[in-house]
């Protein structure tokens, strides 16, 4: 397969998005791909991210494909897995600890850090709106960390949540109290779901 042929069929695949970085695994090198870039008219749309004109522009797939560590959390996690009753005004995101969000918070991220150790919990994947993938918590954890974080979010939110996912029939409330555990917040989390269950 020739490189042309090659980075079209990788631009097909990733609904019109490329990466310098996965260009380069393949063998690729910059400078081939930055002619393709040129002649093919891709739009630079952050370092090393490259669009296509006639892509849609799916903003949380963009976030977490320059950002790779971060997982979308609290506020937006609940907007994906249809616990929020509105798009959140601000995305929210969840790093490990130790890893510099400060370009984030410039672009109106609200970012929250964890330990190394907790990231990964609870760690799923979830559709964009457009039907991108993303990474993003699954309902127990963000429920705990709603919990952990409600002085910080819209109490609207937090009950509204809390409410859609006690009536929920697919919610794991074994896992949800793992998830407490580990973050020590079983007094918390009881008190809410013996109000809502």
């Amino acid at each position: 397969m020739q490189r042309c042929d090659l980075l079209n069929e990788m631009l097909k695949v990733n609904n019109g998005i490329l990466k310098t970085s996965d260009v380069v695994q393949t063998g690729i090198s910059k400078p081939c791909f930055m002619s393709f870039v040129k002649s093919t008219g891709l739009e630079k749309v952050s370092h090393g991210v490259y669009m296509a004109h006639d892509a849609w522009a799916d903003e949380m797939f963009l976030l977490q494909t320059r950002f790779n560590s971060a997982v979308f959390s609290h506020e937006t996690a609940l907007y994906l897995l249809d616990l929020a009753g509105r798009e959140p005004l601000q995305y929210t995101v969840t790093v490990k600890s130790g890893y510099n969000y400060s370009t984030m918070t410039n672009e109106g991220v609200k970012v929250y850090s964890i330990k190394s150790e907790l990231h990964s919990l609870g760690l799923t994947t979830l559709q964009s709106p457009t039907g991108r993938a993303l990474r993003a918590y699954n309902a127990e954890r963000t429920i705990c960390d709603m919990i952990r974080s409600r002085s910080n979010v819209e109490i609207q939110d937090f009950q509204a949540a809390l409410k859609t996912y006690a009536r929920q029939k697919e919610k794991d409330l074994p896992q949800l109290l793992r998830y407490a555990k580990a973050f020590h917040i079983e007094k918390p989390l009881r008190q809410y779901m013996e109000v809502l269950i």
